[in-house]
Formats: structure tokens, C-alpha cells, sequence
């Protein structure tokens, strides 16, 4: 029967091995590392509030140009001024009526100086600046996405290692226990590979979050909630280093995002020392517009009136004159003054004049003006403005120097390290397969009875430290040419 029992057990063993960790039933969803990348620069929030940083550029770029152009305004105004008697000059003026006044004025304006010309240049190059430093943030972005997606795979590839230790542990707790049954073993056995057993599930526990986690960040890096049952791609492997290093530091130095937005940066910096100069030239000021005006009396019998006293002295005047060359045997229009009378038209004619308010305005003359103008002094504020101009400048031109510096040292840098990766990986890639032939031997000599338990835990706990040596190693190559694409700017496979 112990031989039967110990057949029936090493048969579990080999069902236990054959037997896949459980797994989500739902369908899984793929995701590769470039559809995590463009989801990432379509979603991700801080990329979205760099692209916002566009309109604000290319709407000063239309103001800019607009300022080109003359400036026009309008207004309409209208007042009502209550009747009575003011002193002005020492004379008194008004009358009993109210008064309704309404006016309206169209105007154009054109003012241009050197700083005005420059300026479209200027918003032109700060809009190129934009553009550049959006670039740089969607690289980061990509450099950023892709070393967390190879960190999901890397803890994936982790987890999966330790699934596989935990049936293997599970096969040896089987073999232990079918070799005190026939004699061949010991309780000590048992109960260490009881203990070996528990240890390597709580590491699959500890991976498995990990993984998890993993995953939530990089989710969280492409702006989006994290679909259920995910699955990431994994296409990597190591290929021998055929860059040369000469020329990635050369076409860093043309692409790399930071240093083109930092020279675009100095660009802008040089156009502002520029406009700022230009405010030392005269300005040119035009002025034109049209207008008219309305004015009228609230009582439409007012003017009426004012008219036909008018009238009535002037006919009096009239009369006394010519009264008087009469008397003296003069030539003289008596009949005429005599004939003269306010008439119904002359009152309708008043009354409609009148009654112009609020929109029947009365042409203005038209004027036209030209000033130019040279500033003087203003309290040093253009000195000012000039000389921080000079400092942004040169703060400007040292920036990119020192990018430039620190450039080539960087993708220097991350070429070396990715040629020590590639090396790892295959040291490592031998050592793995090594040591899983080591495992393996010892699992055989342990059935059989020709070694020890400890031999065996020593040997699966040597191959889990290379298998995972290996697997950080691949990942670390693959991390390491991420980090060489970002500090070139773009990608390179």
C-alpha cells in the first residue's frame, strides 16, 4: 500500500505543477505600451493644462498684429438738464425750460512706435516658446508612461516567478510527505516544507499587490480610470546596443525638447531687450472721427416764444428808427417795420427744429489730428525695464548653456548604463539557467532520496535570487533605454 500511496502522491505533485494560478474569468483587456503613451497625452491632466498654455500664445500673437491696425471707439451719451438760472463769468445763463441733449461720437486711432513693430515677433517667438515647452512636457509625459508600464510588466514577471516557487513548493510539501509515508523521510521535512510553503504564498501576496499597484499608477499617469482585468503586452527583449553614441549626443543636442524650448526661450529674451529699446523712439499718434449732437427744449412753446419776443423788440427797434429819419425828412422802411409778424410757419418751423431729441443729430465738423512724440524722462522706469530685459536675457543664455552641459553628460550617461544592462541581462540570462538546472537535479536527488531537504530549499531559494536577478535585469535594460529615448527626446526603436 506505501508504494501505491507514494505513486497516488507524486501524481498530485505532478497535477499541482500542471495546474495555473486563478485567474479572473472576465475577458482581459490588452494594452500596449504605445496605447499607453497616447492615451497618457490625451489624458493626462498636467500635459492638458500645458496645452492651455497654446491659446493664451497664439491670442497674443493676434493682439500683437491687431495693434498693427488703427484702434476705433464709439459712444453714445444722452442728458437731461434741469430749467433755470447759472452764473457763468459772471453772467447769468439758462433758461426756464429743461433741456434734453443727446450726442454720439465715432472715433479712430492709430498710435505706432519701433517696440510696436517688434512686438509681433516677439508674441511669434514666445508662441514657438509654447510649443516647445509643450513638446518637452508630452516627452516627459512618454518617458514617464513607458518606466511605469516596464515596471508593471517587471512586478507581472516578479508575481508569475512567484506563482511558480509556490507549486513547487506545494510538489515538494507532496514529495515530503509520500517520503515519511515509505520511510524515506521525516516530520522535520514535512513541517519545513509546511513552512516553505506558507513563506512563498505571502510573497505571492506581496507581488501580486504590488502588481496592483503598479498598474494604479501607471492609470493614473494616462489620466484615466484603470479598466477591470487589464492586461499589459509584453514584447521586450534584449538586443544588442547598435547605437552610436556620438550621434545620439549630436541629435540631442538638434531634438532634445528641453533645449530647443530653452533656446526658444533666449529668442524671446533677445526680441524683448529689442522692444524694450524701441520704446526710446518717437511715437507717432493719429486722431479722426465723426460725431453730431442734438438739442432741444422739453416745453416745445419755449422757442416759440424766445423767437417771437425776439421779433417783437426787434420790430420795435425798427420802428424807433425809422420814426425818427421820418421825422427828419429821411428816406426811411417805417411800412416795412410796421409789417413785420411772427407767422404759424415760422412757430411750426421752431417747434420741429426743436424736437430733435434723441436721434436726429446735427452733423459735428470732422478733425483730424497728428502728434508725434519723443519720451524724455519717466522716472527711469524704461531704464528699468531695459536692464531686466539684459538680465532675462543672459539668464536665458546661460540656461541653455548649461542644458547643453549637462546634455550631452546625461545621454553619455544613459548610454553607458544601458550597455551594462545589456551585459547584465545576459550574465544574469546565464545565471538563471544555471541555477534552474541546479533546482532541478537537486528536486530529482531529493525524490530518490539521495539528498536532503535543506540541500533542496537552499537550491529553490538560490533559483528564485537568479530568476529574479534575470528578470530585473531585462527589465532594467529596457528601463535603461527608456531613460537614454528621454534624455536624447525621442524615441529610438
Amino acid at each position: 500500500m506505501r508504494p501505491l500511496l507514494f505513486l497516488g502522491l507524486v501524481a498530485a505533485a505532478t497535477q499541482a505543477s500542471a495546474q495555473a494560478v486563478t485567474r479572473d474569468s472576465a475577458p482581459p483587456t490588452t494594452l500596449t505600451i504605445d496605447q499607453a503613451i497616447d492615451v497618457a497625452r490625451r489624458n493626462n491632466p498636467a500635459l492638458q493644462q500645458s496645452l492651455n498654455a497654446r491659446i493664451g500664445a497664439r491670442a497674443a500673437v493676434r493682439s500683437a498684429y491687431g495693434a498693427l491696425l488703427p484702434s476705433a471707439d464709439a459712444s453714445l451719451s444722452a442728458q437731461r438738464q434741469q430749467g433755470g438760472q447759472q452764473i457763468f463769468s459772471g453772467t447769468s445763463l439758462g433758461a426756464s425750460s429743461d433741456v434734453n441733449q443727446s450726442n454720439y461720437q465715432i472715433g479712430v486711432n492709430y498710435r505706432i512706435n519701433s517696440a510696436t513693430l517688434i512686438t509681433p515677433s516677439l508674441q511669434r517667438a514666445n508662441r514657438d516658446a509654447v510649443e516647445a515647452d509643450i513638446n518637452g512636457a508630452s516627452e516627459n509625459l512618454r518617458g514617464n508612461v513607458a518606466q511605469q508600464y516596464l515596471s508593471v510588466l517587471q512586478s507581472q514577471a516578479t508575481a508569475d516567478l512567484q506563482d511558480s516557487l509556490v507549486v513547487a513548493a506545494q510538489q515538494e510539501l507532496i514529495l515530503a510527505q509520500a517520503r515519511e509515508i515509505v520511510g524515506s523521510g521525516t516530520q522535520l521535512d514535512v513541517q519545513r516544507a509546511e513552512v516553505a510553503l506558507g513563506l512563498q504564498q505571502v510573497q505571492v501576496l506581496k507581488a501580486r499587490n504590488q502588481v496592483e499597484i503598479d498598474k494604479l499608477r501607471l492609470f493614473q499617469l494616462m489620466g484615466v480610470t484603470q479598466p477591470p482585468n487589464v492586461q499589459l503586452v509584453s514584447q521586450f527583449t534584449v538586443t544588442p546596443v547598435t547605437l552610436d553614441l556620438q550621434q545620439l549626443i549630436e541629435s540631442a543636442r538638434n531634438q532634445n525638447p528641453g533645449v530647443v524650448a530653452l533656446r526658444s526661450r533666449e529668442h524671446v529674451a533677445d526680441l524683448s531687450v529689442r522692444r524694450e529699446k524701441g520704446e526710446y523712439s518717437p511715437t507717432l499718434s493719429l486722431a479722426t472721427g465723426i460725431g453730431g449732437y442734438t438739442y432741444g427744449y422739453t416745453n416745445p412753446n419755449f422757442p416759440v416764444q424766445q423767437a417771437q419776443a425776439s421779433l417783437e423788440s426787434s420790430k420795435a427797434s425798427c420802428v424807433r428808427t425809422e420814426e425818427v429819419r421820418a421825422a427828419l425828412n429821411l428816406s426811411n422802411q417805417l411800412a416795412e417795420c410796421q409789417a413785420m409778424a411772427f407767422t404759424d410757419a415760422e412757430a411750426q418751423a421752431i417747434r420741429s427744429g426743436n424736437s430733435k431729441f434723441p436721434f436726429n443729430f446735427t452733423r459735428s465738423p470732422r478733425s483730424f489730428s497728428a502728434t508725434l512724440s519723443l519720451p524724455l524722462f519717466d522716472g527711469f522706469s524704461r531704464e528699468q525695464r531695459l536692464q531686466e530685459a539684459m538680465a532675462s536675457r543672459s539668464d536665458a543664455r546661460y540656461s541653455v548653456k548649461s542644458k547643453e552641459i549637462a546634455l550631452v553628460a546625461d545621454v553619455t550617461a544613459a548610454y553607458l548604463t544601458l550597455q551594462t544592462a545589456e551585459k547584465t541581462a545576459e550574465l544574469q540570462e546565464q545565471n538563471a539557467a544555471k541555477a534552474k538546472q541546479e533546482l532541478k537535479l537537486v528536486q530529482d536527488r531529493y525524490r530518490i532520496g539521495a539528498t536532503t531537504f535543506v540541500d533542496l530549499t537552499e537550491a529553490r531559494a538560490t533559483y528564485e535570487r537568479a530568476e529574479s536577478d534575470r528578470i530585473n535585469a531585462v527589465y532594467d535594460y529596457h528601463k535603461a533605454f527608456a531613460a537614454l529615448e528621454s534624455a536624447v527626446g525621442h524615441p529610438l526603436r
